[in-house]
């Protein structure tokens, strides 16, 4: 933040000066009083049910020397004499535009994910590989919007080498906006499923949105793609390299693949050289986040051997296939976010899972539109096919799970969560294991949590 002087800040937000303090000193910049401290930049953000404008005099007093806002909410005299007020339009925008200011000032290469799932896993084990070579920040907790992004933009400074980025969006446009921020080097597309599709109406339309990753790339800079997906593996682009992996022919492909409850094994092919990894996270689906970790790490030129130190010293962000084995049973927490396709991951992992009975606890997957019946359903075949002894479920779409798995004996539903803890904590048995999983705003670590005590 010290790369920052008061006039740069002014012409980067295009704003007014209102008060001028002369006291130019910024250690941090902050969206939230709770977290101001002395020398801080204090954005503040207007909402729907809040207004940063109206926290002026309280940021003050807890040591911002610089607001930027769009409403005069306060009296300059009830303000500390160290505090200068900066009067912009958009206080969103104009954190979005300090942003890429600052971000131009930094010589930090910039590594960009996005994709349907498994950002968040491809940004751990991005952040983890590379760790051993050099010095990386990763997005902390899903700060992957046009708010949390340019907050991670602004924890950075010039001793990083790498950072590892996550780009979430919801509709078109949104990506873009937070490539124009980033400017990453290299970009990272996961896959294209459904989420959001209640938005953006077609995959192909999803497709498009997360190519805005790459609306701001020259020749020099690398696009990863998982091949295995069907609508990335066909993708060509005029102005930068595209880099493919997979099981297939891809330009990275993973070979003699091992799998267990709690690891996966697999040798990477990059028509040149093979190398054996063993990352210690379940699932299929995380070879294919693996591969694009580690060809993220060769085009910045990790040996092999350094991006296994890196992996070994891999770690994951909570409520995503977080394995918990108790005394009496284990649990599979993946409540951070569900998706069709994130579904059937977890079930997969499932079927690794050593125990004698498998649970499935699923909830409600949001922003799925007018086929979100269709798509409950399906994942309620795909956990029959895959030998759930029990599926659990809750929210409004029991009733499509409920037909898509077609087993009265083995299906419960519930309308809300105490009532499905009430079940669970009766009838869990020695030796189950039991998946949670749902979207985010189910709220189901509430389920986890009650599990866990009973598991001690």
């Amino acid at each position: 933040m010290e790369l920052l002087s008061f006039e740069e800040i002014i012409g980067a937000v295009n704003g007014k000066v209102h008060i001028n303090a002369n006291n130019h000193k910024y250690n941090n910049l902050s969206t939230d009083t709770r977290k101001i401290c002395n020398h801080s930049i204090f954005v503040a953000l207007k909402g729907q049910n809040f207004n940063g404008n109206d926290y002026i005099k309280e940021a003050s007093e807890k040591g911002a020397n610089l607001c930027i806002v769009e409403e005069i909410n306060f009296k300059d005299e009830d303000l500390k004499k160290n505090t200068s007020v900066i009067l912009v339009e958009d206080t969103k925008k104009a954190l979005l535009d300090l942003a890429e200011y600052y971000r131009s000032k930094l010589k930090v290469k910039i590594i960009g994910i996005t994709g349907s799932t498994g950002k968040t896993s491809t940004k751990d084990l991005t952040a983890a590989a590379l760790s051993s070579e050099i010095k990386v920040f990763k997005t902390k907790g899903n700060f992957n919007n046009e708010i949390g992004l340019p907050l991670m933009i602004f924890e950075l400074d010039n001793s990083y080498d790498v950072a590892v980025l996550e780009m979430g969006m919801s509709n078109l446009g949104e990506i873009h906006r937070l490539a124009k921020v980033a400017r990453p080097d290299i970009a990272i597309i996961t896959n294209i499923g459904i989420s959001h599709i209640e938005n953006l109406k077609t995959r192909e339309n999803i497709l498009k949105a997360k190519m805005e990753i790459t609306d701001f790339f020259k020749k020099d800079n690398v696009l990863i793609v998982n091949g295995e997906n069907d609508l990335l593996s066909t993708i060509s682009a005029k102005d930068c390299k595209i880099i493919k992996i997979g099981f297939g022919e891809e330009d990275f492909r993973a070979i003699n693949v091992l799998t267990d409850e709690g690891h996966i094994e697999f040798t990477v092919d990059d028509g040149v050289e093979k190398e054996r990894f063993n990352i210690p996270v379940p699932g299929k689906h995380n070879i294919l986040n693996s591969l694009l970790a580690i060809a993220a790490g060769r085009i910045l030129k990790v040996e092999y051997d350094k991006l296994k130190n890196g992996i070994r010293n891999l770690s994951v962000t909570s409520m995503r296939l977080d394995i918990i084995k108790g005394k009496r049973f284990t649990i599979i927490d993946d409540c951070y976010n569900a998706s069709p396709d994130s579904m059937k991951a977890a079930l997969d992992v499932m079927t690794t899972i050593k125990a004698d009975r498998k649970i499935a606890v699923l909830g409600t997957m949001k922003e799925l539109g007018v086929e979100s019946y269709k798509f409950h359903k399906e994942v309620a075949q795909y956990a029959k096919v895959k030998g759930i002894d029990l599926l659990v479920t809750v929210g409004e779409f029991n009733e499509a799970y409920k037909e898509g798995f077609d087993n009265n004996n083995r299906f419960k539903e519930f309308h809300n969560i105490d009532d499905a803890c009430n079940f669970l904590e009766n009838n869990i048995k020695n030796n189950d294991g039991i998946l949670v999983k749902a979207s985010r705003s189910m709220k189901f670590e509430t389920i986890v949590n009650k599990l866990k005590a009973k598991n001690c």
